[in-house]
């Protein structure tokens, strides 16, 4: 499965270019299933799951041209809806959680789609009810055969409707977004998702074509159209790899400069990262992390100790409390972690622990985090990433630690980080991938 062997405890120092944004690429790439004609998107990230939706994609009749480096041309004209049936697809597509999302464009476009019930992270329970309570909305009826784990959705006229979303969730939305630009009438849909990715996603759909009003807020008035066009695209830096590296800085003292960060689009990271005293400059569009000695914790104005929890945009992303949780371990203060949204994301914490990290798992949701204030270093250790970002937490924690630290189960970080040890690397990092 792959390992990483980390000398830690060096100070790091350099640039480094966040990779294209994971999260928005999974619904891009979902998208060119929407049109005919040729969809050309940059800046893809060249990761694990994006790969496997690409690869998914091009079995499913695809064409797929690869210009350079994160630059694909994609023309979906020939679709093959019989894979679906296939042994081959069941397989692929429960491999990946992104792929729910190509039922929104093939419902829109054919009428009917098929999914297994996808995988991701083992991070807690993850429902796909949102995707399918909106389709339904919109006139589709589906079945979920529970022997074989495996959807079939059908919708032959979808129609245009009200809907009040009963989760805020992302993928959801850009899913039933999809569904709803090629819909008769118009869609109004309430409680909708507005990251900046699904933004994104929203101002492609308008290129090609689409009439989407309410973009950036959580109602979203969408006038269905017959047919969409090709368009360019060109995907946002990922904020998760932004944050990460804010963190690496100031758990190793390192000052490193991440470029091109797409500063607006970071909402309240950079000041959730102030409320743990890390300080970061904003030159032009790069974002500089001087090195720190020392950071300490905020209080809220009564005294009371400083909560850090996820909330949908524009609240902190929950892809980024593990980074927050690790890099509270060598802060000055303490702190209150609150995951909200998955009940198995901070079970990692027992590998911090074992590393002499001072943090009490209150309940599957809550952590309180004491800081060593860099009096005393985290020690090195052998641990297994559980899943993506947990993963990347360890390893910014044995980057830290004084010592040799093996993590194992490395294709964990692949999925959501490309090339994460030659751009460390780059930084001065002693990591060494076995």
């Amino acid at each position: 499965m792959g390992t990483f062997k980390i000398n830690g405890g060096k100070k790091l120092n350099g640039t480094i270019t966040p990779q294209g944004a994971k999260n928005e690429t999974l619904q891009i790439l979902c998208a060119v299933l929407l049109t005919s004609e040729a969809v050309r998107i940059t800046n893809i990230p060249d990761i694990v799951d994006v790969n496997k939706l690409i690869d998914l994609l091009g079995d499913l009749g695809v064409q797929v041209k690869k210009n350079g480096h994160g630059d694909y041309t994609f023309k979906a004209e020939h679709v093959d809806l019989d894979f679906m049936h296939s042994e081959e697809f069941k397989s692929k597509g429960a491999s990946l959680r992104g792929s729910i999302m190509i039922v929104g464009p093939l419902l829109a476009r054919f009428g009917k789609a098929y999914i297994p019930k996808p995988g991701g992270d083992k991070i807690g329970r993850r429902r796909l009810d949102t995707h399918f309570l909106g389709f339904e909305k919109l006139g589709a009826k589906f079945n979920y055969d529970s022997k074989d784990s495996f959807y079939s959705v059908d919708a032959s006229e979808l129609k245009g409707t009200y809907m009040l979303l009963d989760e805020a969730s992302v993928t959801g939305t850009a899913n039933v977004v999809m569904a709803a630009v090629m819909a008769k009438g118009k869609t109004t849909i309430y409680n909708a998702a507005c990251e900046p990715y699904l933004q994104q996603l929203c101002k492609m759909l308008v290129r090609m074509g689409a009439k989407i009003d309410g973009i950036g807020s959580n109602m979203l008035h969408i006038e269905g159209v017959d047919a969409l066009g090709g368009t360019d695209h060109r995907i946002l830096p990922d904020m998760i790899e932004i944050g990460s590296w804010i963190g690496l800085a100031a758990m190793t003292g390192s000052d490193i400069t991440i470029k091109d960060v797409s500063y607006p689009d970071l909402g309240i990271i950079p000041t959730v990262f102030r409320r743990l005293g890390v300080h970061t400059e904003l030159i032009g569009d790069d974002l500089r992390v001087p090195a720190h000695d020392h950071y300490e914790i905020e209080s809220f104005i009564d005294g009371s100790i400083m909560t850090i929890a996820d909330a949908p945009w524009p609240g902190f992303t929950p892809d980024l409390l593990s980074i927050i949780l690790v890099t509270a371990t060598q802060a000055r203060g303490s702190v209150l972690i609150h995951q909200k949204m998955f009940e198995s994301r901070l079970f990692f914490t027992d590998k911090l622990i074992d590393m002499g990290a001072q943090i009490i798992l209150c309940d599957p949701h809550r952590a309180t985090v004491i800081g060593l204030d860099k009096q005393a270093p985290l020690r090195a250790t052998t641990m297994t990433s559980p899943d993506i970002r947990a993963g990347v937490s360890l390893l910014i924690a044995a980057l830290s630690a004084e010592g040799t630290s093996t993590i194992h189960n490395i294709n964990q970080i692949d999925r959501g980080y490309e090339n994460i040890d030659g751009r460390l690397q780059a930084l001065g990092a002693d990591i060494v991938r076995l």
